[in-house]
């Protein structure tokens, strides 16, 4: 009697695929170290089942956060740990440390960090953008100037749709208001921002100018008591004060290298 030939490697390949398009992302890239160790251990159907379904929650977890950072525009940043709270003359740690609780973000309010070039306040932003990311949320971390091209460039209807975005985010980064001077139009398309997500969701801004001089930055707009109103009512605004850290690192950096140099 001829013993009947089987294809084990054929009709797995068809279950991956068939598990696959069911919409597992886990177990068709590794069904068969699955099922071999499903083997080993002797699982019972519902252990193979609790198995199938706690390696698929991690691979979707895993997926939403790649998903989420590669959608917030954070790209490279210092981690918190790098941050010299010695070096600011002025900071107020505690503030800045609680922000990392994210509870501001359960109660829709704002965070605006203010300061001269180089004190810290992209890097403290970036964190708290990536430590949401981290908790689940969805993140947006734009500079302010990005924003109002996109903005500005769009016809009615794609602008409706990218207000509704930056409106809709979970938590949504402006960084650099006041670098550059700006016309009454994007002052109009920043206050839409922010009352859109008034009371709603929090934002975080960083500027270089005091609120005082925001008409500065916005010459000929008539909306900015308006939007300060707005942005301010329920946040946290926190100073940051000393000299540029960057300038402190390259001067170090040619410290170290004259001397490197004198060595030689």
């Amino acid at each position: 009697m001829t013993k009947k030939q089987t294809h084990p490697i054929p009709l797995q390949a068809d279950l991956a695929a068939r598990l696959e398009s069911l919409g597992l992302r886990a177990l068709p890239s590794q069904l068969n170290d699955f099922l071999a160790l499903a083997t080993r251990a002797r699982w019972s159907p519902l252990q193979l089942l609790e198995q199938l379904v706690e390696a698929e929650t991690s691979e979707r977890s895993r997926r939403s956060l790649e998903r989420r950072l590669r959608r917030s525009g954070l790209k490279e940043f210092k981690p918190m740990a790098d941050f010299e709270w010695s070096w600011p003359k002025r900071i107020e740690r505690e503030t800045i440390e609680r922000a990392f609780s994210l509870d501001f973000m359960a109660r829709a309010r704002n965070l605006v960090l203010i300061g001269a070039n180089g004190v810290g306040k992209t890097m403290i932003a970036k964190n708290l953008c990536h430590a949401a990311v981290l908790a689940g949320h969805s993140v947006l971390f734009r500079s302010a100037s990005g924003v109002l091209e996109d903005l500005h460039k769009q016809g009615p209807e794609g602008r409706r749709r990218r207000l509704r975005a930056y409106a809709n985010v979970e938590l949504l980064c402006l960084d650099e208001v006041g670098y550059l001077s700006c016309d009454d139009k994007a002052a109009d398309l920043l206050y839409e921002i922010v009352n859109r997500r008034y009371e709603h969701k929090p934002l975080i801004v960083t500027t270089n100018r005091p609120f005082q001089q925001w008409n500065e930055v916005f010459p000929n707009a008539t909306c900015i008591a308006t939007l300060l109103d707005r942005l301010l009512h329920h946040a946290d605004a926190t100073v940051i004060e000393g000299d540029s850290y960057r300038i402190r690192e390259a001067e170090l950096e040619k410290a170290a290298f004259l001397k490197g140099r004198s060595k030689s």
